[in-house]
């Protein structure tokens, strides 16, 4: 459009008037400026245009990602709830992962919003605010030069018609002298003044033809600067920024794609972890997962006797039957009666139900007995594991004040203007108590873990040794407090601690019967944060964002003790992981401590 406007004009250029033709109104190509006018300013609405389609994107990039987000919270585990058990299972975790990687999704939606608007929306925005102020001056110098030319054409119409009035004037006078010149009647003074008056009118019409030659001359010098100089390159800076404006919405689309296509490397790996967790599903281990939360420890009955209805004689109950074989613990059910005896398994099934929702709501009633004997063996072996453990903890938790606050004594006794050292004596008396008691309390529930563990059918080999093994750890901070100990003067404690630790599980005739392995039981998951290489004995390497059981909570060393399956366990640090723990460990801790208050 541009090339024809200057050709237009260089068509019109060659119709430049000369003295005796007269200049054509269509000389000045003012309609050429108008189509051009509004053939740029479409172009600035088609940029602005753009510029809007982009900012909608964004605004739909980021009503995703919250949507994505939301979504994501909403199906979220949430904190001290019932939902927190249920992600011991693979299939839980999965999801769990899942919701995760939709998050780190929905964030990459927002990267695209973000790039979109400084990239695009923003550079434009800019651009088009420019290239208005470019058009404008554009426009303006064309007017200017229109303008320009329009008045040296007035300029040279005027001195035209001034020296076409001089001619005729002229002519007039130079009639009169010749004819008061050629009357004998008129005076030889009234001749003179005649032939003086056309003398002057010839020297004016003279003077007017020189001026307009002159203006001409210069009207043709400006209109040639005019459509060969000042018009063409006003066409060719319009024509330069109107290219420019196509090649910038040209290399915004290009950024438009790529902003979408840098966020799918990341977006793919968001999906393949999906898939990962997917693939992670384990169902034997959660079926695994129900067998360990709900065993029961119960031993399956005998055989029931025949009864011979014909000989007097009295109906015998098998040695192995649940009377004899549960010995006489207060919570052993007894059945007498042989309706009741005939009946046992129904009986049996549903009072483990029974056992196991109102040990659950007792529980969390607080209303439990402290010794869990309302549980089955096996249930109730785990919660006194758990008590165990939780009770060392405090140990330790209470030995680490203790050490502190010795050290603050000793740097106030060294130090007297940093503190009184006597100040500090009456908290280390009250930790010394706090451990006391809780030493006692361990050595109650190690005497109900024994009673029971006496009572269950005994494991294998491998799992006594890791029992041996868990217990030995979890009494070493107890051992500890105990060398503290033996330095008071009545040292009783030590020689406790030794008579219970020769404390051996009796015997049972089950060991070849029952010989499943019995692995410590698990408190919780975790997720590893970092990738850790356990490298040193009793470590265990994990991978980042691998999901592991917690068997161990950090005891205050800043070591967590992990579970990948059944045959690889260690410690990773705890800054390493980040833990979940199951929500009936802390019910049952928090029952437990408002029973032993």
């Amino acid at each position: 459009m541009l090339v024809a406007a200057v050709q237009f004009l260089s068509s019109d250029i060659k119709r430049i008037p000369t003295l005796d033709k007269e200049i054509p109104v269509y000389l000045f190509p003012q309609d050429q400026f108008d189509n051009l006018e509004k053939h740029t300013q479409w172009g600035i609405d088609v940029l602005e245009k753009y510029i809007k389609f982009v900012k909608e994107r964004t605004e739909i990039e980021l009503s995703y990602a919250k949507q994505l987000r939301n979504l994501s919270k909403k199906y979220q585990p949430k904190k001290n709830s019932k939902e927190e058990e249920e992600y011991r299972y693979t299939s839980t975790r999965a999801f769990l992962a899942t919701l995760n990687e939709m998050n780190d999704y929905a964030g990459q939606h927002e990267v695209i919003s973000e790039n979109m608007t400084s990239l695009i929306t923003g550079e434009l925005t800019r651009y088009v605010q420019e290239l208005k102020q470019e058009r404008k001056s554009h426009f303006h110098d064309g007017r200017k030069a229109q303008q320009h030319i329009e008045t040296c054409w007035k300029q040279l119409e005027a001195s035209k018609r001034r020296f076409e009035r001089d001619c005729k004037e002229a002519d007039r006078a130079q009639q009169y002298f010749e004819k008061m010149d050629a009357d004998i009647n008129v005076t030889k003074a009234d001749v003179e003044k005649a032939r003086q008056q056309a003398q002057l009118r010839h020297q004016m019409a003279e003077d007017s033809k020189a001026e307009y030659s002159s203006t001409l001359q210069k009207f043709n010098s400006e209109q040639h600067d005019h459509y060969y100089t000042h018009i063409p390159n006003i066409f060719q800076k319009i024509q330069e920024m109107e290219e420019r404006r196509i090649v910038r919405i040209g290399e915004s689309m290009k950024t438009f794609a790529e902003v979408d296509r840098q966020v799918i490397p990341i977006i793919g790996k968001c999906l393949d972890e999906i898939t990962k967790a997917a693939e992670s599903i384990d169902h034997k281990n959660d079926s695994q997962l129900v067998i360990e939360a709900f065993k029961s420890g119960f031993e399956p009955p005998g055989d029931i006797d025949f009864e011979d209805f014909t000989q007097p004689m009295k109906r015998t109950v098998s040695e192995s039957s649940l009377s004899n074989s549960r010995g006489d613990g207060k919570s052993e059910p007894k059945f007498g009666g042989k309706s009741k005896g005939k009946l046992w398994p129904f009986i049996k099934k549903n009072k483990i139900i029974e056992t196991l929702l109102g040990t659950k709501l007792s529980l969390k009633l607080g209303a439990g007995p402290e010794d869990f004997s309302n549980l089955p063996p096996e249930q109730r072996r785990k919660k006194l594991q758990q008590k165990v453990d939780e009770l060392n903890k405090d140990i330790q938790k209470e030995m680490d004040q203790r050490d502190a606050l010795t050290k603050m004594k000793d740097v106030y006794i060294k130090n007297p203007q940093m503190g009184d050292a006597a100040s500090v004596d009456h908290r280390l008396a009250e930790l010394g108590q706090n451990i006391e008691k809780l030493r006692l309390e361990v050595q109650k529930f190690e005497g109900w873990l024994a009673e029971v563990e006496g009572r269950l059918p005994m494991r294998t080999e491998q799992a006594r040794r890791q029992s041996g093994l868990y217990e030995a750890q979890n009494t070493s901070a107890v051992n500890s407090c105990a060398q503290d100990r033996e330095s008071s003067p009545d040292g009783s404690y030590t020689e406790e601690q030794s008579q219970e630790t020769e404390m051996k599980v009796p015997a049972t005739d089950f060991d070849d019967e029952f010989d499943d392995e019995e692995p410590l039981p698990t408190i919780g998951t975790c997720k590893a944060l970092y990738t850790f290489e356990g490298q040193n004995e009793g470590t265990i390497s994990v991978a980042e964002g691998e999901m592991l059981y917690v068997i161990e909570e950090d005891k205050g060393d800043g070591w967590t003790r992990i579970r990948r399956n059944e045959d690889e366990e260690g410690y990773v640090p705890t800054s390493y992981v980040e833990v979940y723990l199951d929500k009936n460990a802390k019910d049952v801790y928090k029952s437990l401590q408002k029973i032993s208050e």
